[in-house]
């Protein structure tokens, strides 16, 4: 990570299917190669499915970081959004744009599950990803936090007020990619857990809140991350009595309709 911290809403990840666009200065090189490449780059391709980093953007244009570049699934729509610019607005939802859930029913149908049938089992609408997201500061466990403009707004705001009355919130994640939601089912599945008890902790993908960057897990630093305990903490009966006014609800509470356990930790910025 770098010494010098970037303010918060000043970097952002441009988002396409199969790449994503990262501020280089919020990567960390995973070899001498990419350490000389990625101190003088602005951004870097990097694959959404495995976070292999493809390439890096210099002042010179594009240079790669594995073989076959040219051959990588989505490298012309990440061109594209490395030529277009951001837009910075103080309304940003009208500029966020969703991307279309290509590939989506073909994750389900891998992971043995209908996408219709599953909807109306769990009461829950499909979650596009947006095309661009803000830097939100860094979560727990310091990694940048990526959240929809308008949530990462409200998120600052609603941390530093309770800051100002004593209360430490932290995030513990934000933003994840259908890609990355695969991957929780992938690692869990190798671990012998079934189907079933993974839903029942895990949406399916494309079925998450946190794919449209709304939607943040939130700890604090005396109790363990995604926790029931957190329920017991002053940092939940903070959120509890001043969330809504910043535009949170908490998204699964006891009993919900969904069949999700209780997630006293995930709140939800205005509809997901």
């Amino acid at each position: 990570m770098p010494h010098l911290q970037p303010a918060p809403l000043k970097l952002a990840l441009r988002n396409t299917d199969d790449i994503e666009l990262w501020p280089a200065s919020l990567l960390r090189a995973r070899s001498n190669a990419h350490a000389r490449l990625l101190a003088r780059a602005r951004r870097v391709l990097r694959r959404k499915r495995d976070g292999v980093y493809l390439a890096a953007e210099l002042d010179d244009g594009l240079h790669a970081l594995v073989p076959g570049l040219a051959r990588e699934p989505g490298l012309r729509a990440a061109q594209a959004a490395l030529r277009d610019a951001l837009p910075h607005t103080r309304n940003g939802l009208e500029h966020v744009i969703r991307l279309p859930l290509h590939r989506l029913h073909e994750r389900l149908q891998w992971l043995g599950l209908d996408v219709e049938s599953y909807s109306v089992q769990v009461g829950l609408p499909l979650v596009p990803e947006p095309n661009w997201l803000a830097f939100a500061g860094f979560d727990q466990f310091q990694r940048p936090l990526w959240l929809h403009i308008d949530a990462a707004r409200a998120w600052l705001r609603m941390q530093a007020a309770a800051l100002a009355d004593a209360v430490m919130l932290d995030a513990i994640s934000g933003y994840r990619s259908h890609d990355y939601q695969l991957g929780i089912f992938e690692r869990k599945l190798g671990r012998g857990l079934s189907m079933p008890d993974i839903l029942a902790v895990n949406a399916a993908p494309g079925f998450s809140e946190h794919h449209s960057g709304l939607a943040l897990d939130i700890g604090t630093p005396d109790a363990a991350p995604a926790e029931e305990a957190f329920e017991t903490t002053p940092a939940f009966a903070w959120l509890h009595s001043h969330a809504s006014a910043y535009g949170f609800a908490m998204s699964y509470p006891r009993d919900n309709p969904h069949g999700i356990i209780y997630e006293p930790w995930h709140w939800r910025f205005g509809e997901a």
